[in-house]
C-alpha cells in the first residue's frame, strides 16, 4: 500500500477523490451540434443532437452547466438496481457488491450537477446513502477482526472512497503488528540461541585433570 512510511500523508481529501473520479466516462445526450474534441485522454465526439455519446465525467458536467446536454443516468444508478444492491449488501455481511470503483464520487457529482436528469432523484440519493452506510459497517467490522499476525488485508469490490477512509487506520495497525511480531521474533531467536548454547556446553566431554 502506497505511503506506508507516512500514513497521514497518504490520505486524499474528498475534493481530491472527486477529481480522480471525474475521469470516469458517462453518457450524455447533446442538444447541440459540435465537432469532436481532442483531449490528452482521447478524442470525444462529434456531438449530434439527441444522439448519446460517451465523455469523461468532468466534460459532461461542463457541457451540462452550459446547457449543451443532459446527463444519461448510468444503469447502476437506477432505483431498481440500487435497491437490489442494498438488499444484496445486507444479505451478505462478509461480501461487497460490485459497483464502480468511484461510485461515491460519481453519484455525488451527478446528483449535485444534474439532479433534474434523474427520475426519483431523492430515492436514488437515499438508497446510495444506505448502501454507503451498510458497506462502511462491513469495513469497520472487518477491521475489528485484525489480529497481531495480520500482515496484509485483501478486500474485494471496495470503492476508492472506502479505501481512502480506512487507509490511515489500516496502515498504522499493520505497521504496529509487524513491529510487534518482529520484536517477538528477535526475542524468541535470542532465547533459542541461548538454549542451544547451554545444551551444547552440557554435552561437551569433560577433561580429566592430571594429579599434581
Amino acid at each position: 500500500m502506497a505511503g506506508q512510511g507516512n500514513a497521514a500523508a497518504s490520505l486524499f481529501t474528498e475534493p481530491e477523490m472527486e477529481f480522480l473520479g471525474e475521469d470516469e466516462t458517462i453518457s450524455i445526450i447533446p442538444n447541440v451540434r459540435l465537432e469532436a474534441v481532442q483531449l490528452i485522454c482521447g478524442d470525444f465526439g462529434p456531438f449530434y443532437p439527441q444522439i448519446p455519446v460517451k465523455v469523461p465525467l468532468w466534460l459532461g458536467i461542463a457541457m451540462k452547466k452550459r446547457s449543451k446536454c443532459r446527463i444519461q443516468p448510468p444503469d447502476w444508478m437506477s432505483v431498481e438496481r440500487l435497491a437490489q444492491v442494498l438488499d444484496d449488501e445486507r444479505e451478505a455481511p462478509r461480501e461487497f457488491q460490485p459497483l464502480p470503483f468511484h461510485y461515491v464520487e460519481i453519484s455525488r457529482l451527478l446528483l449535485d450537477n444534474a439532479r433534474e436528469d434523474f427520475e426519483n432523484n431523492f430515492m436514488v440519493q437515499s438508497l446510495l446513502e444506505d448502501i454507503k452506510d451498510v458497506r462502511w459497517d462491513k469495513v469497520e467490522a472487518g477491521l475489528k477482526t485484525l489480529a497481531t499476525r495480520t500482515h496484509a488485508v485483501k478486500l474485494k469490490n471496495v470503492s476508492a472512497m472506502e479505501v481512502n477512509r480506512m487507509r490511515n487506520f489500516t496502515v498504522r495497525a499493520l505497521q504496529s503488528f509487524y513491529k510487534h511480531d518482529s520484536e517477538d521474533l528477535v526475542k524468541q531467536t535470542g532465547l533459542e540461541s541461548d538454549s542451544q548454547t547451554t545444551s551444547t556446553s552440557e554435552h561437551l566431554p569433560r577433561r580429566t585433570l592430571r594429579p599434581r
